[in-house]
């Protein structure tokens, strides 16, 4: 009967298999220790051989690492092995030996892994952040899902900007260049009209060249957008998922956070309210340790770990200046200098994990801010459309996925948040 190791503890006393693969070999005299993975877990078999049949025991001893097999035998709970349960081994059938497995175990640079990432991705490390990851997005849909909001994917292919021209992906498109999605927003706010509550979740790519650990040029994004909804509402939304994320995560996961060797009174310091603070009030906090940043600029990774390691939850700054801010967000009515935008900033060191805000709901002022950002209206005429037939106050936000599992797992880069990541220098595997 073949089980899953994840599911062992349902076996106890009877004989099963396990199909997987050798995580790690160790022999002492005439004892093999096995520990065998499967994906959803390791085993440790113990062949002796006093007790195991001769054949049993030789092939026990060939065995390599990452030799991918069938491990037939007794389930036994054993307190000293991992997972609390072992198998007593009956049988061996090897499907494949391997040779020269490239990561032994012991400790490998990154620079040395990297290249190596779809082998990588067997270690203990990596396997916990991957399930992590999958119970964030698993929670995030469960979030919205639970409270009305309906899923509708986007365009991955678009014909114009979102997030400025300088970060575009060209493709030649039948002889025509579309772009490579920055963001589902746009359109987010026609099916927002449509279904009043939704949100879309998929990859998307920014043209950066930057090789910092908070960047990559291909990420995943969920963008809800929610019609008669203001900014002290947006700020409600976002405080209530990612609470909503971190306890699920402290729920599921956590034998994954343990593994990762996370402090996890961290996480259970996630409690509502977070703190809001403006815009001005980030720049008096950070000028007091960073004495060259101007008032008006837009904040780096600099200026948001010290807003970061201010807090022992995530804050939100809100009301930054229009300037920095993108050509869709509505001004302030009491300061047309600023926009009512609303940045989510994680604490700990990391860095913005939600950008959003109110989008300018005014047809001629949304003419306006096309025109003075010099872009083509033409490509602008349908998101102009959404302001003359029904046009309401409307809101929503951008959380980058890969930034909030490298914050809940704490991860110091976010190239090992996701299996395969896209940077600027590497695209391989």
């Amino acid at each position: 009967m073949h089980v899953y190791i994840e599911d062992i503890g349902r076996y106890d006393g009877q004989e099963v298999e396990i199909k997987g693969w050798v995580y790690n070999t160790r022999s002492s005299g005439k004892v093999r220790f096995l520990l065998v993975r499967d994906g959803t877990g390791i085993i440790q078999s113990v062949v002796s051989s006093d007790e195991a049949a001769p054949e049993l025991f030789a092939v026990a001893d060939k065995l390599t690492q990452e030799s991918s097999l069938i491990l037939s035998g007794l389930v036994r709970a054993e307190p000293r092995a991992p997972g609390g349960y072992e198998i007593v081994p009956r049988g061996i059938r090897v499907i494949q030996y391997t040779r020269d497995y490239p990561i032994t175990p012991k400790a490998h640079s990154v620079e040395f892994l990297q290249p190596i990432r779809h082998l990588w991705l067997r270690s203990k490390k990596q396997n916990a952040i991957l399930r992590i990851r999958h119970e964030i997005i698993k929670a995030i849909r469960d979030f919205f899902d639970n409270r009305g909001f309906i899923n509708c994917d986007t365009p991955i292919l678009t014909p114009a900007a979102v997030e400025g021209t300088t970060t575009l992906f060209p493709v030649d498109y039948f002889n025509e260049t579309v772009y490579l999605t920055q963001s589902g927003q746009l359109y987010n706010e026609a099916t927002a009209a449509a279904l009043g509550k939704v949100y879309c979740f998929g990859p998307t790519f920014r043209a950066e060249k930057s090789k910092t650990r908070r960047h990559l040029t291909e990420f995943w994004m969920v963008e809800p957008e929610v019609a008669f909804l203001e900014l002290d509402g947006i700020m409600d939304l976002e405080e209530d998922m990612v609470v909503y994320v971190v306890e699920r995560v402290l729920e599921k996961r956590r034998p994954e956070l343990k593994t990762l060797e996370r402090d996890l009174a961290k996480l259970e310091a996630i409690k509502k309210p977070f703190p809001r603070i403006t815009y001005q009030e980030a720049v008096e906090r950070i000028r007091k340790q960073d004495k060259e940043f101007k008032a008006g600029d837009d904040f780096g990774a600099p200026q948001e770990t010290i807003l970061s390691e201010s807090f022992d939850r995530p804050v939100m700054v809100h009301r930054y200046p229009a300037a920095v801010k993108a050509f869709y967000m509505k001004r302030d009515p009491r300061d047309d200098a600023l926009s009512l935008s609303v940045d989510m900033i994680a604490p700990e060191g990391y860095p913005e994990i939600i950008g959003g805000g109110q989008r300018e709901d005014d047809y001629d002022l949304l003419v306006k801010r096309i025109k003075e950002h010099k872009l083509p209206m033409d490509a602008y005429k349908w998101f102009l459309d959404l302001r003359l037939f029904g046009t309401c106050p409307h809101g929503g936000f951008g959380l980058g996925l890969e930034r909030v599992v490298a914050w809940i797992c704490k991860i110091p880069h976010v190239r090992e948040t996701i299996a395969f990541p896209r940077m600027l220098d590497k695209i391989y595997p």
